[in-house]
């Protein structure tokens, strides 16, 4: 249950023509502490609750555990949510062998696009699309849950 991820910001928006899949995403954090958090999602018609833990030093590797619960508990969990629940849309993108999850926010995080991929390993070595941008690994802003607390709308140029 150890999850390798990395991050990017996205220059462009020609990866919504490579895209072979999107959903809309809700999602609230029960618990934001960088030790452990929690949260409940709404990924088009399925619940998930999920805890995550503390990041390695790069911020690439982290354990997870994820589980599907009934759309109906994630609403309510939802309205349990600490305040600043986050919108956006999930662009999937296929690149080589790996697949890309493009998040596009709205609300007060509108203007934002961050790519993720996940990794085999923190060395992996993958293919980089033209609408790639500068790598976000580790730096605490661009985690969802610190978006809930200080979205991107606040954010000084």
């Amino acid at each position: 249950m150890i999850e390798i991820e990395r991050k990017f910001l996205v220059n462009s928006k020609v990866f919504k023509d490579e895209s072979i899949n999107t959903n809309r995403i809700v999602q609230g954090f029960l618990n934001t502490d960088p030790l452990r958090t929690v949260r409940v999602r709404i990924k088009g018609d399925t619940g998930f609750l999920t805890v995550k833990g503390i990041g390695s030093d790069l911020g690439t590797t982290r354990f997870e555990w994820e589980t599907v619960v009934p759309v109906e508990e994630a609403e309510a969990l939802l309205k349990l949510a600490e305040p600043g629940v986050i919108e956006k849309i999930r662009y999937e993108v296929p690149c080589g062998k790996h697949l890309f999850e493009i998040d596009e926010f709205f609300g007060d995080n509108s203007g934002l696009i961050v790519a993720e991929i996940e990794l085999e390993s923190e060395d992996e070595a993958f293919e980089t699309p033209q609408w790639l941008g500068e790598e976000v690994t580790g730096i605490n802003k661009y985690y969802n849950s610190q978006l809930s607390k200080k979205p991107f709308k606040t954010w000084i140029p």
